[in-house]
């Protein structure tokens, strides 16, 4: 059954970022999430009796859903680092290709000595006493424990360093990988419980699996999908903000064109066409070359200077009454 939660919750983040994210270039986090979503679909187990007879029924396909897992694994923890400026050496090393390509060498190598025999989808449950079983899932937990923290030690960084709603995905990325790192540790205990016979502490630890590996997805998928939905919601509001800005220069931007016919070029058709940023940039400029054309006789008022410079703060980006509201994102995404 959490199988089948994960698995799903994994093919609605990916159907969400191939909406959301069609026009990112750098597509790591989609690459992961579609790689871990087959990954958790294999472990699913009328899936997963279907599929293994097909690879020859001795639990290859264990194997692949693992190797798998750890490719989304590695794409994951690459988009995470990609998303911000802040990559420190070990993070470097722990997301890297060379890593990758060691951890997975040292499974396949591993696999090849358990005894496998024939298709079963309690794989770790009924192989776990053997050795090479235990070796086996230890190398995939510890990769991947090493990949999460990594993730979590940048989602941490991020989280301390955004402001406003741009908190949400990195406190909920934050929160998966902490379940994440807390999962592989189960795991790796519950495999040197089970191969040195420590079968009363592989009991009390089991039970923790299900809960932890269910809150690891959901709050990583949440975090990835809400980071999308927050640079809507970050546009919308910037949008509505310079269209606010813009009404209230209206009156000002009119006495200007009145006292300088020629100035203003749009004509209203025009002008009903025109993205906001670009309207209310139009709107600032004419009014100071009327401010500033000693042709013509063009008085302000405190106030209506006052508004004149919140509205060019706002377009450069300094617009304190949004940006404590929404901080803009380091573009994760630079990316993703």
């Amino acid at each position: 059954m959490i199988q089948t939660l994960v698995a799903t919750l994994m093919w609605a983040l990916v159907a969400s970022l191939l909406i959301f994210r069609r026009k990112r270039t750098d597509r790591s986090i989609t690459y992961a999430a579609l790689t871990i979503a087959i990954a958790m679909t294999l472990n699913v187990d009328e899936i997963y009796t279907a599929v293994d007879p097909l690879l020859g029924g001795t639990n290859l396909a264990t194997l692949l859903a693992d190797a798998l897992l750890m490719t989304g694994l590695f794409f994951l923890g690459r988009g995470v680092m990609k998303s911000g400026e802040y990559r420190p050496a070990l993070v470097r090393a722990a997301v890297s290709a060379p890593m990758l390509v060691i951890s997975l060498s040292a499974i396949a190598v591993t696999f090849l000595f358990i005894d496998r025999g024939p298709t079963t989808t309690q794989f770790m449950s009924d192989l776990g006493a053997q050795p090479a079983t235990a070796v086996y899932s230890i190398i995939t937990f510890v990769y991947g424990g090493i990949v999460i923290a990594a993730m979590l030690t940048l989602a941490a960084r991020r989280y301390r360093h955004s402001a406003g709603v741009q908190r949400l995905p990195a406190a909920l990325l934050t929160l998966g990988s902490a379940f994440g790192v807390a999962l592989c540790l189960a795991v790796i205990v519950m495999d040197i419980a089970h191969v040195t016979g420590r079968l009363g502490l592989l009991h009390a630890v089991q039970p923790t699996y299900g809960p932890l590996s269910l809150l690891t997805f959901l709050f990583l998928c949440a975090g990835f999908a809400a980071q999308p939905a927050v640079r809507r919601a970050q546009h919308y509001l910037r949008d509505k903000r310079t269209a606010a800005l813009a009404a209230q220069l209206e009156s000002l931007w009119n006495r200007a064109t009145q006292v300088r016919p020629g100035l203003s070029q749009a004509d209203p058709l025009a002008a009903s066409t025109e993205d906001p940023e670009g309207h209310l940039h139009r709107v600032i400029v004419e009014i100071r070359d009327a401010m500033i054309d000693p042709r013509v006789t063009f008085d302000t008022s405190r106030t209506e200077r006052a508004l004149l410079e919140r509205a060019e703060s706002h377009l450069v980006g300094n617009d304190t009454a949004v940006a404590t509201t929404l901080t803009v994102p380091n573009v994760e995404e630079r990316e993703s």
